[in-house]
C-alpha cells in the first residue's frame, strides 16, 4: 500500500502542469487530435541526428481553461523553437524522472484556452541517437523510431496511467536511397494514418511481395522457403482479421503490412507488424510470432480504431486482443495448441500474481503492467464470456465499441448481472487460490475437500483420474473464502484429482491444484528445467513425463525431455521425441532450434555426418537462443565442415585485427557500422596487445548481411592469451564490409 501511494504521489508531481486533477484522480488537460511530422535522416555516417518538425493539433479536454502546455520528449532531443497558433512561444526545459529512466519536459505558456478549445503547437527539434537499439536507430542500412523512443513530442506520454496520446497522423520522412514504411496509406511520399496510433516509422531496403491482402517487406534475394513463410504469415494475418470481424463487426479500414527487421520484432500498430527477419528462415511459424500477428489483427478493433481511456484501459488495449487472438489460434490450430498458449499466459501472470495491484490501478510505470493487463485481463474476458454466453458476450462488447470511444467502466456496465464478479476481478488484487485435498474413498464413491481463498464464488470442473487410466469430471461450486466438497459416484480407485482443470481462474499458485501434489512449481517447464540444469537427467525425465501427460503439445517440455533422454544415451527415444516436438503445429522458436540440434546430435552419434551438419545449420538459421546457436556451431565444427570464406571478408578481418591492436579507436570505428557495437569496440580499443581472427564459416542471412564464425586468439593488457569461438554479424555497405554486432563471443 505504501508503495502504491508513493507511485500515485509521484504521478501527481510528474504530470504537474500538463494535467488537471478531478475527483482526486489524475486526468488529462490536453489531448492530441492529430500528429503531423516531417523528419529528415542524416546523409553521412558522422551525423547521428534526426531533424524533425512536429505539428500537434491539441484540444483542451479538461473542464477548466488552460494557460500552459507541457510536452514530453526524449532527453536526447534538442528543441530549437516552439510556435503556438503561428506565434513563437517561450518554453523551459526540465528533466522528468520515470522510474529508472527519464523524459525531457517542455513547459510552454499559451493564451488561455477554454474547455474544448483547440491550439496548434509546432516544435522544431533534433534528436541525437548515440547507440542504435530496437526503439531508435540511425543506420545506412535502415533506421527506425518506435513510440517508446519518445522521438516526437506529446503531452501525455506512454507512462500516463489514464492513457497516452493515440491520434491520427501524417508522417513524411526524407531518407535518401531508402524505403520508408509506417502505418496508414502512403500518398505523395507521406503516410496518412486515420486510426488512433502513436507515430513511428522504419526505413530500409526490402523486397515487396503481396499475399492474402497483406503487403510483406522481406529481405532482398529471399529464397523460395522464405517467401513461402511470408505468404503463410500473410494468410495468418488475414484469417485472424476475418475471425475477429465475425465477432466484432466490420474491420477498421487500414492497409495491412508485415515488415522484417533485425530489432524491434513483435511491435505492431495500426495494421503494420514488425517481425524478426529470422522468422522467415525457420521451418514453420513459431508460436510467439503467431500470437503477435493474431494480436495485431485484434488490436485494429480494441486499440487502433477507438479512443481507450480511463482506469484499467490496459485490460481493453492488451487483454481483449490477447483473448481474441487465443480464440483465433484455437479455431485454426486446435484446442491443445490454444490451451498451451493460455498456459504460457497464465504462467507469465503467476510470476507477478502475488505482488500486482488491481487492474484498474495498473499503470505502465508498474513492472508487472503487461504481465497483468494482458494475461490476467485475457483470463477475465474468457471467464466473462463463459458466464454470459459467447453470443451475448460478443454482442455487448461490440455495443461498447459503437461510439468509437470506450472505457473499462462502460464495458463493465454492459454486464450488470456480473457486477459483483467484475468488481472483484478488476478492482481487487488476486486473492484466489484453489486447493483440493486427497481423495477419500468409501461406500462406492470418492470424496475430496475443496478450498477457495478468493472472494469470488467459483464454479469449476474437477477431474479425477482412475487407477485404470480413465477419467471422470464433476462440476463444483465453492463459495468465496470458503470450503467445499466434490463427490465422484464410482467404485473405481482414484489416483489423482485436479481442480479447475480448464484453468479458468487467475490464481496466486497453480501447483496445489493437484492431489497428490506433484510439484511445487506453478510453471511445469521450470520444474523440468531446474532438474535438467542440475544434470539430474533422470529427475528431469520424470518431471517431463508428468507435464506431457496433461499437456502433450507442450513442445518446450518435450525438447527438454528429449535432451534428458539424450544425456542418458537413450538415443532412439530422444530422436523420436525431437521429431515429435518439431511436428507440433505451432512450436516455439526455442523448440525449432533445440530439436534440430538434438537431431543433429543423434545423427552425429550414428555417424551420419552430412545429416548432422544439415540439422545443425537448421538450428543456426532458427536464431532462437544463444545457447542453441552456440551448441549447433560446436556440433558443426566437430564434423569439421568448414565453409568457403570470400577473400574480401578475410581482408576485412585482417584489417580489423590490425585496428584492434593499433590503440587508435578511430581505426576500429571506421570498420563498424555507425551506432553499432559501441560497447564491444570500447572494450577492445586501447586494451588489446594481440587480436587474431580466423574466419571459418559464413552463414548468409540476406543479400547484404551475414554471420561470420571465427576462431579467435586474443590477449588483453595484463592477461594471458585467450582463445575461442566468435560469431560476428556483418553487413556490406557502399564503403565495404562493416561490423554490426558480436553475436557470440566465447573466448576464454
Amino acid at each position: 500500500m505504501t508503495k502504491r501511494l508513493a507511485v500515485a504521489f509521484f504521478l501527481l508531481l510528474f504530470l504537474g502542469s500538463g494535467f488537471a486533477q478531478t475527483d482526486t484522480r489524475i486526468s488529462a488537460t490536453w489531448q492530441v487530435q492529430k500528429y503531423d511530422i516531417t523528419a529528415t535522416l542524416p546523409t553521412t555516417d558522422a551525423d547521428r541526428n534526426l531533424t524533425a518538425k512536429a505539428k500537434l493539433d491539441l484540444t483542451n479536454v479538461s473542464g477548466r481553461p488552460a494557460s500552459s502546455l507541457t510536452l514530453r520528449i526524449s532527453p536526447s532531443a534538442t528543441v530549437a523553437s516552439v510556435t503556438v497558433n503561428g506565434t513563437t512561444a517561450d518554453f523551459t526545459k526540465a528533466e522528468e524522472k520515470i522510474g529508472a529512466a527519464s523524459l525531457q519536459r517542455i513547459a510552454i505558456r499559451v493564451p488561455s484556452v477554454a474547455p474544448a478549445g483547440t491550439i496548434a503547437a509546432v516544435v522544431d527539434y533534433k534528436l541525437a541517437v548515440k547507440d542504435n537499439s530496437g526503439l531508435g536507430s540511425i543506420s545506412p542500412l535502415g533506421s527506425q523510431f518506435l513510440p517508446l523512443s519518445f522521438w516526437c513530442p506529446t503531452p501525455n506520454s506512454w507512462y500516463f496511467a489514464r492513457g497516452a496520446d493515440f491520434a491520427p497522423s501524417r508522417i513524411q520522412i526524407n531518407a535518401a536511397g531508402q524505403t520508408v514504411l509506417s502505418a496508414g496509406t502512403e500518398a505523395a511520399g507521406a503516410f496518412e494514418q486515420k486510426l488512433l496510433t502513436q507515430p513511428f516509422f522504419i526505413t530500409g531496403s526490402w523486397e515487396k511481395v503481396s499475399a492474402s491482402g497483406v503487403d510483406l517487406f522481406i529481405p532482398k534475394e529471399s529464397g523460395a522457403e522464405e517467401k513461402k513463410r511470408a505468404a503463410e504469415l500473410a494468410s495468418l494475418f488475414s484469417e485472424a482479421k476475418t475471425f475477429v470481424m465475425n465477432s466484432m463487426g466490420n474491420a477498421p479500414d487500414a492497409p495491412l503490412r508485415i515488415v522484417t527487421v533485425k530489432r524491434g520484432g513483435g511491435f505492431s500498430s495500426g495494421g503494420t507488424i514488425l517481425i524478426d527477419d529470422s522468422v522467415l528462415r525457420r521451418a514453420k511459424i513459431d508460436s510467439a510470432t503467431a500470437m503477435t500477428v493474431a494480436e495485431a489483427a485484434a488490436k485494429l478493433w480494441f486499440a487502433d480504431s477507438r479512443t481507450v481511456t480511463g482506469d484499467g484501459l490496459g485490460a481493453i488495449r492488451e487483454g481483449l486482443p490477447r483473448f481474441f487472438a487465443t480464440q483465433f489460434l484455437e479455431s485454426k490450430y486446435g484446442k491443445g495448441t490454444a490451451d498451451l498458449e493460455r498456459m504460457r499466459h497464465r504462467i507469465a501472470y503467476s510470476f507477478v500474481s502475488q505482488r500486482d495491484g488491481p487492474l484498474t490501478q495498473a499503470a505502465p510505470l508498474d513492472d508487472y503492467y503487461y504481465s497483468a493487463v494482458a494475461n490476467k485481463g485475457a483470463m477475465i474476458w474468457r471467464l466473462l464470456r463463459r458466464k454470459a454466453g459467447a453470443d451475448e458476450f460478443n454482442k455487448r462488447i461490440r455495443g461498447g465499441l459503437e461510439d468509437n470511444s470506450v472505457t473499462l467502466a462502460e464495458i463493465r456496465g454492459s454486464f450488470p448481472e456480473q457486477k459483483e464478479f467484475l468488481d472483484r476481478m478488476f478492482d481487487q488484487v488476486t486473492y484466489t487460490n484453489l486447493l483440493i485435498g486427497l481423495p477419500q474413498q468409501g461406500n462406492g464413491e470418492t470424496k475430496a475437500a475443496l478450498r477457495n481463498t478468493g472472494k469470488n464464488d467459483v464454479t469449476v470442473d474437477v477431474t479425477a483420474t482412475f487407477a485404470t487410466g480413465g477419467k471422470m469430471t464433476a462440476p463444483a461450486t465453492i463459495r468465496g473464502e470458503s470450503f467445499g466438497e466434490v463427490i465422484f459416484k464410482s467404485p473405481n480407485k482414484i489416483v489423482r484429482l485436479e481442480i479447475d482443470s480448464e484453468k479458468l481462474y487467475p490464481q496466486t499458485d497453480y501447483s496445489d491444484d493437484v492431489a497428490p501434489r506433484e510439484t511445487t512449481e506453478s510453471d511445469l517447464q521450470l520444474a523440468v528445467k531446474r532438474a535438467f540444469d542440475k544434470q539430474e537427467h533422470a529427475a528431469a525425465e520424470t518431471a517431463a513425463r508428468i507435464a506431457l501427460r496433461d499437456y502433450p503439445n507442450f513442445d518446450d517440455v518435450r525438447v527438454l525431455y528429449a535432451r534428458a533422454l539424450l544425456a542418458q544415451n537413450k538415443n532412439a527415444e530422444a530422436e523420436r521425441e525431437f521429431r515429435t516436438a518439431l511436428d507440433e503445429k505451432l512450436p516455439t522458436s526455442r523448440t525449432l532450434a533445440w530439436a534440430n540440434l538434438g537431431l543433429g546430435e543423434t545423427a552425429f552419434r550414428k555417424g551420419q555426418t552430412a545429416e548432422a551438419v544439415k540439422f545443425a545449420e537448421e538450428a543456426i538459421r532458427a536464431d532462437a537462443e544463444y545457447g542453441a546457436s552456440y551448441a549447433a556451431r560446436i556440433l558443426r565444427n566437430k564434423v569439421n565442415a568448414a565453409s568457403a570464406v570470400p577473400e574480401d571478408l578475410k581482408a576485412y578481418f585482417a584489417a580489423f585485427d590490425r585496428a584492434a591492436i593499433s590503440g587508435r579507436k578511430a581505426e576500429l570505428d571506421a570498420l563498424v557500422l555507425s551506432g553499432e557495437a559501441t560497447r564491444f569496440i570500447s572494450g577492445i580499443s586501447g586494451q588489446t596487445t594481440e587480436w587474431k581472427t580466423t574466419p571459418t564459416h559464413i552463414d548468409r542471412l540476406d543479400a547484404n548481411t551475414a554471420l561470420v564464425e571465427a576462431q579467435m586468439s586474443v590477449r588483453l593488457l595484463g592477461r594471458e592469451t585467450e582463445t575461442g569461438l566468435a560469431v560476428y554479424r556483418i553487413a556490406r555497405t557502399p564503403a565495404g564490409w562493416r561490423l554490426i554486432a558480436a553475436e557470440i563471443f566465447e573466448v576464454r
